[in-house]
């Protein structure tokens, strides 16, 4: 029997590691799912064959928990929109940490002669769990609306780092501690810990999300590793590894995009300058959507730069109908995807894909970049950050040096936006005043309808 289980334990990690090289492929990415799916399903159901699990009640127990939990995510995941495809995501990254902390708290609670070893991980996972349970929770809040504003105060660095210390110095207590730790002191263990993920994250804005969203990924798939070897279980320790250094990765080439480090993000305030910027010249000058329609019908060649604000309106299909338009008059478009563009990474991939736009019409930043030079027509739908040319020009700015699509450099650029405001960094965005952009305001949806209708009287 240990030889049955130990091969579906290196089947399932196989399993994992094949689905997510098929993931690296859009084309292949949904078969990449299925198939690390079916190596948790292997993984789970040889749980109740494990030696340690004996007797009816544990395998009820097992088994109402695995129905519930199923239920619940098959549920929620054929609900939900794509466009808060962002929320949910970070609501299964607290998820997961918060498991990987109960386990732990189990197992530390319970004293039944852990190793050191075994204890010093298990205090670790725990630490990192429950960070990235709370932590994930208040990106979700923020994600969906429920905390709109960031919480700052005087000192605030400070009154972090002091809580993240003081867990620190309690972890280390129970951690060397052996049995002679009480239970106040792993109960303020996990309140600090709760507190710290909390602390660190609303502070943080939604234009930081994808970056904040990949680490508690990374966290969470540590901690899960972490509690595999604490509970001797290979396919816990390979995927939580896999997870966990695949989102340490993602972070860094997230945090790479807009050319901060990811201390930047996790511990200074995005939008504050260096110095004085420069001042705005010209003027936001508007277009008639039946004048854009003009422009877009008789162009060689488009560019459509998506952002937050195609997600908000939900206009991914009205685009991709507006570029079926385009393509009957022989147009050639292109959709320009910036790394941090949305809330989530990939979030603009997963809105075009869901809306069935083909992989080949969709670059990334350095795939297009130099195209726009000679693009007549470039279309920002609500991007905003990064499409500024204030990250070229202007040293003060504070997202100076962030990499950006080029559409400035487009013959014609329109700018599709709800309204004359900031956006959410409060950074004016010098885009918007170049002589060769126009404004076209309205709902990123209504405004692709109308473009499609106008089109067709062309």
């Amino acid at each position: 029997m240990d030889f049955i289980i130990q091969a579906s334990y290196f089947a399932a990690a196989v399993l994992f590691i094949y689905g997510l090289k098929k993931m690296s492929s859009p084309a292949d990415a949904r078969k990449g799912i299925v198939w690390a799916g079916v190596g948790m399903v292997i993984a789970t159901l040889v749980t109740f064959f494990h030696p340690a699990i004996h007797g009816l009640d544990k395998v009820i127990v097992i088994a109402i928990a695995m129905g519930l939990g199923g239920y619940l995510a098959w549920t929620s995941g054929k609900k939900v929109e794509m466009t808060d495809m962002p929320q949910m995501v970070a609501l299964y990254n607290g998820m997961g940490g918060g498991a990987a902390a109960a386990i732990a708290a189990v197992m530390l609670i319970r004293q039944d002669g852990m190793s050191q070893t075994v204890q010093i991980l298990a205090v670790i996972g725990a630490l990192i769990g429950t960070m990235a349970f709370s932590g994930s929770l208040i990106a979700y809040a923020k994600l969906q609306g429920i905390m709109r504003k960031t919480i700052r105060f005087p000192m605030q660095q400070l009154v972090n780092a002091s809580t993240f210390i003081i867990t620190v110095i309690l972890g280390l207590m129970i951690a060397f501690g052996g049995a002679e730790y009480s239970m106040g002191t792993l109960t303020i263990f996990f309140l600090l810990a709760l507190a710290f993920g909390v602390m660190m994250t609303v502070p943080i804005g939604g234009a930081d999300m994808p970056v904040v969203i990949s680490l508690f990924n990374a966290l969470t798939g540590l901690a899960v590793g972490f509690e595999g070897y604490v509970l001797e279980n290979p396919a816990m320790m390979i995927a939580g590894i896999v997870v966990g250094s695949a989102g340490f990765l993602l972070t860094q080439l997230m945090a790479k995009a807009m050319n901060r480090p990811i201390s930047n993000v996790l511990f200074s305030n995005f939008g504050e300058a260096s110095g004085e910027a420069q001042e705005v010249s010209g003027t936001m000058k508007e277009i008639e959507s039946s004048d854009v329609a003009v422009m877009m019908a008789f162009a060689e060649k488009v560019i459509i730069v998506p952002g937050y604000g195609m997600a908000v309106a939900q206009a991914q299909h009205k685009m991709w109908e507006l570029v079926k338009q385009l393509q009957e008059r022989d147009v050639t478009v292109k959709f320009a995807i910036h790394p941090v563009a949305g809330r989530m990474p990939g979030h603009m991939n997963v809105l075009l894909a869901e809306a069935g736009v083909p992989y080949d019409i969709i670059y990334d930043l350095d795939e297009i970049n130099e195209e726009f030079a000679t693009t007549d027509v470039t279309m920002v739908v609500g991007a905003n950050d990064v499409v500024n040319p204030a990250a070229r020009t202007d040293p003060n700015s504070p997202i100076y040096g962030m990499p950006i699509l080029n559409a400035d450099a487009s013959k014609n650029v329109i700018v599709v936006k709800r309204g004359k405001g900031k956006g959410f960094s409060g950074i004016e965005n010098h885009l918007f005043f170049g002589d060769n952009t126009r404004m076209l305001y309205g709902d990123a949806q209504q405004v692709a309808g109308d473009l499609v209708s106008d089109i067709k009287e062309i």
